[in-house]
């Protein structure tokens, strides 16, 4: 697979995200790596992960004891029959349904090295930021919290809510997360996105991929 200008020089991602946009960050001196909507992205590495949220909710899950740990990003909270294939792609569409996207983000982290009882979370996102709609953040939030209480796993730190999209850096291996308000966002480009995100997984199957913008 031929390398962006933007990967040369960086180390070498975890087996299974080479498809994940990484990239050098100047400002902090750090490799990173940004992901859309339906991804998820686990490193062992001193990396930054980032996002952009607007209904849709990441948990950034890592093991405190080791360092390893991750962001996903979801729209929706579940998949009804919790069937998605065989996908193991984190760009898949079946990253699409939070149970999933936690199930394997959990798995990928400990397929590392990483605990279960040293596991802990962070929540951002699920923000209303589309007047006359049904709430999807709202039931991004209900699923996460539920799915964690069930799994046993302690959240640590949330921004959550809300009516305006966020950007958010994560760091797994310190645990640290950076949360920033797009005040100016709220109507243009994060709804945009998510809008076509969601249009496009309308008409793609669960199991499959779709060309994310």
């Amino acid at each position: 697979m031929a390398l962006s200008k933007r990967s040369v020089g960086l180390p070498p991602p975890v087996p299974g995200f080479e498809r994940i946009n990484r990239y050098w960050d100047r400002k902090l001196a750090l490799p990173a790596a940004k992901i859309l909507p339906g991804e998820y992205y686990v490193t062992r590495d001193d990396e930054m992960i980032t996002t952009v949220l607007g209904s849709c909710v990441s948990a950034c899950i890592r093991d405190r004891v080791f360092g390893i740990g991750g962001m996903n990003h979801f729209m929706l909270p579940e998949s009804e029959h919790g069937g998605w294939g065989t996908a193991t792609d984190p760009t898949s569409t079946a990253t699409r349904y939070g149970n999933y996207a936690m199930e394997h983000m959990i798995n990928e982290i400990l397929k590392l090295g990483g605990h279960r009882r040293n596991l802990e979370v962070k929540l951002f996102g699920g923000g209303r930021i589309i007047n006359n709609t049904s709430d999807v953040g709202a039931r991004n939030i209900d699923f996460v919290r539920s799915y964690l209480e069930t799994e046993g796993l302690p959240v640590v730190g949330e921004d959550l809510g809300g009516i305006h999209p966020r950007r958010i850096q994560y760091f797994p291996r310190s645990g640290r997360a950076r949360v920033k308000k797009l005040r100016h966002l709220h109507d243009t480009r994060v709804i945009e996105r998510e809008q076509a995100y969601r249009r496009d997984l309308e008409q793609a199957p669960v199991a499959g991929e779709v060309e994310l913008f």
